[in-house]
């Protein structure tokens, strides 16, 4: 276990590093609404299932719809992302699960349906990124 994550597999501490980054970078992206940066985490080739079930297949798709999202539904939506387990599935290929907590616009906690997230990331020559995933919500208020 690394700093409360529980690693399952050998993956070295760069490459946990890398992949806690992506998914700061996301949650970073999300936070400040930024469909571009948000799509940026992402491979090309990707599918992303959302929380409300929606799938999304590519990068510039997932872009697409998070800026109508962070426009409306997810206006006032934050949330922290916090890495909970990392699975290494193949050779730079690592699952992870994200705890998801909902917080105000200052960066407070709040009540409220939060998400669990598995994402698959993947390391290409440029880097690390999400090649595909899962969100739900999750109603942690009873």
């Amino acid at each position: 276990m690394t700093s409360g994550i529980l690693v399952v597999g050998t993956i070295s501490t760069e490459d946990q590093d890398a992949v806690i980054g992506v998914v700061k970078g996301l949650e970073e992206a999300f936070n400040a609404k930024d469909p571009a940066a948000l799509g940026g985490q992402y491979t090309e080739r990707t599918s992303w299932t959302n929380a409300k079930g929606t799938r999304l297949d590519g990068r510039e798709e997932i872009a697409e719809f998070s800026a109508v999202a962070m426009k409306s539904f997810l206006s006032d939506s934050f949330a922290r992302y916090d890495v909970v387990k990392m699975l290494a599935v193949a050779p730079d290929v690592i699952a992870v699960n994200v705890v998801q907590t909902p917080l105000d616009s200052a960066g407070d906690a709040v009540d409220g349906p939060g998400g669990a997230a598995l994402y698959v990331i993947a390391k290409r020559a440029d880097g690390w990124y999400i090649a595909a995933g899962q969100n739900m919500a999750v109603d942690r208020t009873g």
